[in-house]
């Protein structure tokens, strides 16, 4: 209130209330917590590629979905490819459940085929049957900021360069505040290898975060848990010894040694099952696919607004 006092001395502004829409993202604040949508857009998203009325499907790619950009098909117009990606790209704001699907298919943007644009055309149907799914972000304890975040990868699955998938999701509490999937920018030997440097991305992120937590709230947050469900990586990001067999490995990425050994940030060992940025790094069954959405925190808004 001070703040907006002030700038509103020094400017000519209104006062509109609290943030309900902002360039096509939709916000319901209640005593609950914050309730973030992209619904509208979606939907002018939706009828723009021609799907208004299609057939929805449950997961946003078919499960072991390989494309290659030497695929052989007939080539498509790329402005309408790269437009609906690109619309996609914005839609992944709200929308974690989209984002390995989204990036998956942002790689054929040179030169898309046929392949590749029904890749797109199922991902909107998808899209078309989930338009009021977004995040909720519930209040939650007073002081509970503890950062948590998952490091997964899927060991050389680009068809094309063999190149590995890194995939990372980052809550506070229990609401997811950043998430991501892409390529790595080296071909890994190992799988322990992928897992290592996937593991160093989100522990760059977790450390980043951390210092923007001590900014916005003052005092100093806990060291962020970072959770893998490979222990030959979180091994090798904690003994020094096994350097022998990581000389191969970009320098850049034993960044993480150091920051285990100075305790910025926690690493922990989960299971398979629990590994919450599968969702990040392949396509998965409906079934393991749903699950996974639940637990990230994806929700009907619609529904639950009306609950």
């Amino acid at each position: 209130s001070k703040f907006k006092t002030e700038m509103m001395k020094m400017f000519k502004m209104s006062d509109l209330g609290l943030l309900s829409y902002y360039l096509g993202l939709e916000v319901k604040q209640t005593e609950e917590g914050i309730r973030i949508g992209q619904a509208a857009y979606a939907a002018k998203l939706v009828e723009r590629s021609g799907l208004a009325d299609c057939n929805t499907c449950a997961v946003p790619m078919e499960m072991r979905l390989k494309l290659s950009k030497s695929s052989e098909n007939p080539l498509v117009d790329a402005t309408e490819y790269r437009s609906l990606v690109g619309g996609l790209r914005y839609l992944m704001n709200t929308r974690p459940d989209i984002t390995f699907s989204v990036n998956y298919v942002s790689r054929f943007l040179e030169k898309p085929r046929e392949d590749h644009r029904a890749a797109v055309k199922h991902l909107l149907r998808y899209v078309a049957g989930t338009l009021d799914h977004g995040v909720f972000y519930s209040k939650g304890k007073k002081g509970d900021h503890q950062l948590i975040g998952y490091s997964d990868s899927d060991y050389a699955g680009d068809v094309d360069d063999r190149k590995s998938t890194s995939g990372m999701l980052y809550c506070l509490g229990a609401s997811p505040i950043t998430w991501s999937s892409g390529k790595q920018k080296v071909v890994t030997l190992s799988s322990c290898e992928a897992e290592y440097i996937a593991t160093a991305y989100g522990a760059c992120q977790g450390i980043w975060l951390a210092r923007l937590l001590k900014d916005l709230l003052g005092g100093r947050p806990g060291a962020p848990i970072l959770r893998v469900d490979n222990k030959s990586a979180i091994d090798l990001a904690k003994n020094p010894v096994h350097h022998d067999r990581s000389k191969h490995i970009e320098t850049k990425y034993h960044f993480i040694r150091k920051s285990v050994e100075d305790g910025k940030i926690v690493l922990e060992k989960i299971s398979t099952g629990d590994q919450l940025a599968d969702i990040m790094t392949k396509s998965l069954a409906h079934v393991k696919f749903l699950e996974l959405r639940d637990r990230i925190g994806i929700v009907n808004i619609k529904l639950q607004h009306q609950d």
